[in-house]
C-alpha cells in the first residue's frame, strides 16, 4: 500500500510557524482541533489509496488520458488536487471563526478581525471559492499559467463542497481581497503563508516538475467532475475524526501509521475487475444463470453476445425483443463483457418503479453468486431507491453470509464501531457505514433501482459530481425504456451524452420503441448525428439490436425471434360493469384465470365489487398502487405464488378466479392468464399486458387451460365504441393523453374484431404496431382525421412544455475540452435526494403525500396495522404498541415504516395537500423525532381508526388489505 507520501516530516518540515498555526478542523464539543498541514497530507493520503485500490480503471484512464505522464500523472494530480482543496482555510474569512484558534495564528503573524467585525462580507469567501482563487493565483505566478487554464484544475477545489464556483462569485471575492488577506503589514505574512503552505504541497505530493507539462493540458469536462468528485470523497473521509483524529490526541500517531489504521478501519470493497469471460453464449448463459438440462440460450441471447464481442469499442447497446425473451440475462451476459473490456468496476441496473427494482434486485445477486472471483472478494450491493431499507431481501443481506457486502441506504442501523465495518455476520458480508446515505451509497459497485437515480445525473443539483463519479465507473442497463415519457426522455438523453463523453457502456432493454426514440438515444450517446439510425427498426425489423460506440456509427443486427409465439385475437368489449361481469361469466364457465386491466384506481376498485357480487369474494383479488408497501409486497408474492410459471407457482385455483389490476400488472411480475380484459392504452402497453396473456406453455397446445380459453383472448374495453371516433373514458385520458389513444385504437383497428385470421401475432406483429402507433404517417379511417388533428395539437402543445419545463433545471450539454466547469450547477435545485420532491423533478409528476399508517385504538393508543403477519422470523407485527411517550421498540417501529403509503392524485393538488399536511401534522410524536427513532423520525402518521377509516382534507378514507385504500369525496 502506497500512501503518496504522507511522512511525519513532510509538509510540516517544510513549513514556518505562521503555517503551521492554520487550522482546518475544530470539535467544539471535544475542543479538538486539526491543523491544516495535517488535513492536507490526511486528503491526499486519502487520495492516492483510492487511485491505487478503489476508483475503476475506467475512471482512472479517463482521468488520465490527456496527461502526458498517463496514469502516473493521473494519480499525482488526484492526490495534489486533494492534498490543496482547504487550502482556502488559510484566509482570514475562515480562520477567524473559532477565537482561541484564531488567538494562536495572530501570535504567529496572522492578524484577522474578528468573526463579528468582518460582519456578513464573510460570506462572499467560502473556503472552497477562496481556495480556488489562491490556487489559480499561485498558478498564474509561481508557473506562469495563463488565468484560462488554470480554472479547468481549480475548479476540483472550489466545488469540493458540492457546487461549482459561478463566475460571478468569483469577481465578487476578487473585488474583496481584504477576506483573502488581511490588509496592511500583515498581508505579506498572509501571501507568505499561503505561498508556502502551496509550494509545500507541489514539492511533497511531487508535481512541482510536472506543472510545468500540465500548463497546456485540455481536460475534457467529464475529467473535471470526477477530479472534483475524487477530492470529495477524499475529503469525507479524511474528515471523519474516528479514521483521522483530531488533535491533541491525533497528534500522537504519525503520518503513516495514522493512515494504515485510518484505511484498515474503513475497509472499502474493492472495484470490480471482470475478467472477459470464455466460451460460446451457451456456455456463458449456463455457468451464469444455471440453464436447466437441455436448455438452449435463445437467438436474441446469442446475437447480444456476438455483438458485444465484435464492437471494437464498448458502447450502447439496444435490445429490443419480446416479453419473456431473456432480455435480463442478456444485459448481464453483456455487462459482464463490456466491464471486462472497459474497466468498468460494476453495474447499475435501472428500472422503472420501486417494485420493478425490487423484484430485479434478487436476480442481481443471484448473478453476482455466480460470477467468477477469489472467495476472498467482496462486492459492494446496493439497492437504490427511497424505501430500499425496509426490503426483505436487501435486509436479509445484512444477516446471511456470502460474498456479497450490503450497503445500507440510510444509517437507521448503527454500526458495530465507529467508522468501521457496520454490522458484520460474516468475514465477507459487510453493511458498510462509511458508503450509507443517499450521496454516498450509489459508489457501491452493483446497484438495482429506480431510474430515478440514473436521471439524477442530469439534475442540476449539489454534489452531482458524485452521482456522475457512481455511474462514470460501472455499466450501466435501462430497463423498460418505453415506459419512459417526453419528460423523463430528455433527462435520459442527457444523462446519455455524458455516459458516451465518460465513455461508459450501456444496455438500454425494451420490448420495442419507436423509430425516433431509438434514434435520439443513439444520436444523444454517441455525441453524432447519423441519418443512418433514421430508418432503423422502421419497418417492423424484430427482434433487433442496435450498437454504437462514443462517436461512431450504429451497427445493427436483427437476430431470429425465438420459437416462441402466441396469437391473440383482440375484441371490443363495451365499457359497462355488467357487460364486464356478463363476458367474463360466459367465458369463465369451465374455470379459468382472467386479469382484468384498468387505467386508474377508481375503475380498479367499480370493477372489483361489481365482480365480487357476481363470483364471490374468494374469486376475485384487487392489485393496484394504492396499498401500503408491505401489503402491496404481499399481494405481489401473491400472485407469483398462484400465477406465475408452471414449476415455480403452486397455488394456481383450479376454478373461476380474476384479478383486477392496474398498471401494475404490466411489469415485473412473471405472471400468466388465460383470459385479458384492458383499458384502451397505449399501444406499446398494451403490449406489454398482452405479455401476461398464455405466458407460459400448459400442456400441448395449452390443453391444461380450459377448452373456451385455449386462444389467447384481449377483450378491449374502457372506450365508448359505438361513437364514430372511439372515446376513451376521461380516467383514461386524463393518465395517457387522447392523441396516444386514438392512434393506438386506430392502428389496433384491423385486428379488432377480425376473428382467427386476424390476430394480434407475438412477436412478429410488436414493431409494426409500436412504429405505427408513434409514427407520423396517418393512421385510422379518414373520418377520424379531425378528432386526430385536434388531439394532436393538444399533445403538441403538452410536449412543448414539458421540454420547456424539463430545460429548467436539466444539467447542460458536455462543453470543449478545457472548459472549466464553473457554475456547472448554477440555478440548480440544491439538494436533490430520492424523495417525493426529488422523484417529482425529474418524472413530470406532481409532488405527492407519502404517509406512514397506523391504527389509532378507541383508548387512543397507537399501534401497527393489527391484519399484519408475522416477519420470516416468525415474529409478530399486527398490532404492536407504539408508545407516544417515548421511542417505540426498533422492530415496531420498523415494523410501522414498512406500512408506507403513497397517497393518491387527490393529494397533490396545492390547496389540498396544504391542508392535508396540517391535518396530519396534528399527530406530530415530540418522542419519536431524532436519532433515537430513525424509522419514524419526520414522517407524516395517517392514522386509521379500528374500523381502519379516517378523513382527511375534506376526504373519506377506507383501507382494507385486500382493496388496499379508497378515497371518496365528503
Amino acid at each position: 500500500m502506497t500512501s503518496g507520501g504522507t511522512s511525519h516530516s513532510g509538509l510540516l518540515s517544510r513549513l514556518q510557524a505562521p503555517a503551521r498555526s492554520v487550522w482546518a478542523k475544530h470539535d467544539r464539543d471535544a475542543d479538538g482541533w486539526l491543523p491544516l498541514w495535517r488535513h492536507m497530507e490526511d486528503s491526499a493520503a486519502v487520495a492516492g489509496l483510492l487511485w491505487d485500490e478503489w476508483l475503476p480503471a475506467g475512471v482512472r484512464k479517463l482521468i488520465s488520458e490527456v496527461l502526458p505522464g498517463g496514469e502516473t500523472d493521473g494519480r499525482r494530480l488526484v492526490v495534489w488536487l486533494a492534498g490543496v482543496h482547504d487550502i482556502g482555510k488559510a484566509t482570514p474569512a475562515f480562520s477567524c471563526q473559532v477565537d482561541q484558534l484564531a488567538d494562536v495564528m495572530r501570535g504567529a503573524g496572522l492578524e484577522m478581525r474578528s468573526r463579528q467585525a468582518m460582519g456578513p462580507d464573510r460570506r462572499l469567501a467560502p473556503h472552497g471559492l477562496a481556495g480556488q482563487v489562491l490556487l489559480t493565483e499561485w498558478l498564474e505566478e509561481r508557473y506562469g499559467w495563463p488565468a484560462r487554464q488554470c480554472g479547468q484544475f481549480a475548479v476540483a477545489v472550489g466545488g469540493h463542497h458540492g457546487v461549482p464556483p459561478e463566475s460571478g462569485q468569483i469577481k465578487a471575492l476578487y473585488d474583496h481581497e481584504e477576506l483573502l488577506r488581511t490588509p496592511g503589514r500583515s498581508n505579506g505574512v498572509w501571501r507568505q503563508t499561503q505561498t508556502e503552505l502551496l509550494d509545500a504541497c507541489a514539492g511533497h505530493f511531487d508535481v512541482q516538475d510536472r506543472l510545468g507539462s500540465w500548463k497546456t493540458v485540455k481536460l475534457a469536462q467529464p475529467a473535471q467532475v470526477l477530479l472534483s468528485a475524487v477530492v470529495i470523497v477524499s475529503d469525507w473521509i479524511a474528515s471523519n475524526p474516528d479514521l483521522f483524529p483530531y488533535f491533541p490526541e491525533g497528534a500522537a500517531r504519525a503520518g503513516e501509521e495514522r493512515l494504515v489504521a485510518a484505511w484498515r478501519g474503513l475497509d472499502l470493497p474493492a472495484p470490480w475487475r471482470a475478467d472477459d469471460p470464455v466460451g460460446d453464449a451457451q456456455e456463458l448463459f449456463g455457468s451464469r444463470f444455471g440453464l436447466p438440462a437441455g436448455a438452449k440460450v435463445r437467438p436474441v441471447q446469442e446475437a447480444a453476445v456476438e455483438l458485444a464481442r465484435a464492437m471494437e469499442v464498448p458502447g450502447l447497446m439496444v435490445v429490443e425483443a419480446p416479453m419473456g425473451e431473456g432480455k435480463t440475462e442478456a444485459a448481464l451476459a453483456v455487462a459482464e463483457i463490456f466491464a471486462a473490456r472497459s474497466g468498468a468496476g460494476g453495474v447499475f441496473f435501472a428500472l422503472p418503479t420501486m417494485a420493478t427494482g425490487n423484484a430485479m434486485f434478487p436476480r442481481l445477486l443471484e448473478w453476482l453468486e455466480r460470477l467468477p472471483g477469489g472467495g476472498d472478494s467482496r462486492r459492494s450491493v446496493h439497492l437504490a431507491h427511497a424505501k430500499a431499507a425496509l426490503n426483505e431481501e436487501f435486509a436479509g443481506l445484512l444477516a446471511r453470509g456470502g460474498r456479497v457486502a450490503a450497503v445500507d441506504v440510510d444509517a437507521v442501523v448503527p454500526a458495530s464501531q465507529p467508522g468501521g465495518e457496520g454490522r458484520v455476520a460474516s468475514g465477507e458480508l459487510v453493511a458498510h457505514s462509511w458508503l450509507r446515505g443517499r450521496k454516498k451509497a450509489m459508489l457501491a459497485s452493483f446497484v438495482a433501482g429506480t431510474v430515478d437515480q440514473l436521471l439524477f445525473a442530469g439534475l442540476k443539483s449539489r454534489h452531482l459530481a458524485l452521482r456522475h463519479l457512481a455511474v462514470a465507473g460501472k455499466v450501466v442497463v435501462i430497463d423498460e425504456a418505453h415506459a419512459y415519457d417526453t419528460y423523463m426522455s430528455l433527462y435520459l438523453d442527457r444523462v446519455l451524452a455524458w455516459l458516451g463523453a465518460y465513455r461508459v457502456p450501456v444496455v438500454v432493454l425494451s420490448a420495442t420503441l419507436p423509430a425516433a426514440r431509438r434514434r435520439e438515444m443513439v444520436e444523444a450517446y454517441a455525441g453524432v448525428t447519423d441519418a443512418g439510425t433514421e430508418s432503423v427498426g422502421a419497418h417492423g425489423e424484430y427482434p433487433l439490436l442496435t450498437a454504437v460506440a462514443p462517436g461512431g456509427v450504429p451497427v445493427v443486427r436483427c437476430p431470429e425471434a425465438s420459437a416462441r409465439a402466441v396469437d391473440v385475437r383482440v375484441e371490443r368489449l363495451s365499457d359497462g360493469l355488467d357487460v364486464l361481469a356478463d363476458r367474463l361469466e360466459t367465458e369463465l364457465t369451465d374455470g379459468g384465470c382472467a386479469l382484468v386491466v384498468r387505467n386508474t384506481v377508481g375503475r380498479v376498485l367499480e370493477a372489483a365489487r361489481v365482480l365480487r357480487d357476481r363470483f364471490g369474494e374468494d374469486a376475485v383479488t384487487v392489485a393496484h398502487s394504492c396499498f401500503v408497501d408491505v401489503d402491496r409486497a404481499a399481494k405481489d408474492r401473491d400472485l407469483l405464488g398462484r400465477f406465475g410459471p408452471p414449476g415455480r407457482a403452486t397455488g394456481r385455483p383450479s376454478g373461476q378466479h380474476i384479478v383486477v389490476a392496474s398498471q401494475v400488472a404490466e411489469q415485473s411480475l412473471d405472471v400468466d392468464f388465460d383470459l385479458l380484459v384492458s383499458d384502451l392504452c397505449p399501444v406499446d402497453l398494451l403490449l406489454q399486458r398482452m405479455g401476461r396473456l398464455h405466458r407460459h406453455r400448459r400442456g400441448e397446445n395449452q390443453e391444461e387451460r380450459p377448452a373456451r380459453l385455449r386462444t389467447a383472448t384481449c377483450l378491449l374495453t374502457g372506450v365508448d365504441w359505438q361513437s364514430d371516433v372511439p372515446v376513451p373514458v376521461r380516467g383514461s385520458v386524463a393518465v395517457y393523453g387522447g392523441y396516444a389513444l386514438l392512434r393506438s385504437a386506430a392502428v389496433l383497428g384491423p385486428h379488432l374484431d377480425g376473428g382467427p385470421t386476424r390476430p394480434v401475432r407475438l412477436p412478429s406483429d410488436i414493431s409494426p404496431l409500436v412504429q405505427s402507433a408513434y409514427g407520423e404517417a396517418p393512421v385510422g379511417p379518414p373520418s377520424w382525421a379531425g378528432s386526430f388533428e385536434e388531439a394532436r395539437v393538444r399533445f403538441d402543445r403538452f410536449r412543448a412544455d414539458q421540454a420547456e419545463r424539463a430545460a429548467v433545471f436539466r444539467l447542460g450539454d458536455v462543453g470543449r475540452p478545457g472548459r472549466a466547469l464553473f457554475g456547472w450547477v448554477a440555478a440548480g435545485v440544491g439538494d436533490a435526494d430520492d424523495t417525493r420532491t426529488g422523484r417529482a423533478q425529474v418524472r413530470d409528476s406532481r409532488e405527492s403525500l407519502e404517509v406512514v399508517v397506523v391504527q389509532r385504538r378507541s383508548d387512543g393508543s397507537l399501534t401497527t396495522l393489527s391484519w399484519l403477519g408475522p416477519d420470516r422470523k416468525g415474529r409478530r407485527r399486527g398490532g404492536l404498541a407504539l408508545p407516544q411517550d417515548q421511542a417505540p421498540a426498533p422492530f415496531a417501529a420498523r415494523t410501522a415504516a414498512s406500512c408506507g403509503l403513497r397517497l393518491p392524485m387527490q393529494f397533490s393538488y396545492a390547496e389540498t395537500m396544504d391542508r392535508a399536511i396540517a391535518e396530519l401534522e396534528q399527530l406530530y410524536v415530540p418522542a419519536w423525532q431524532g436519532k433515537d427513532s430513525p424509522w419514524l423520525s419526520d414522517q407524516l402518521i395517517l392514522a386509521l381508526d379500528e374500523d381502519c377509516q379516517t378523513r382527511l382534507a375534506g376526504f373519506s378514507l377506507h383501507y382494507s388489505p385486500t382493496d388496499g385504500l379508497e378515497v371518496t369525496r365528503g
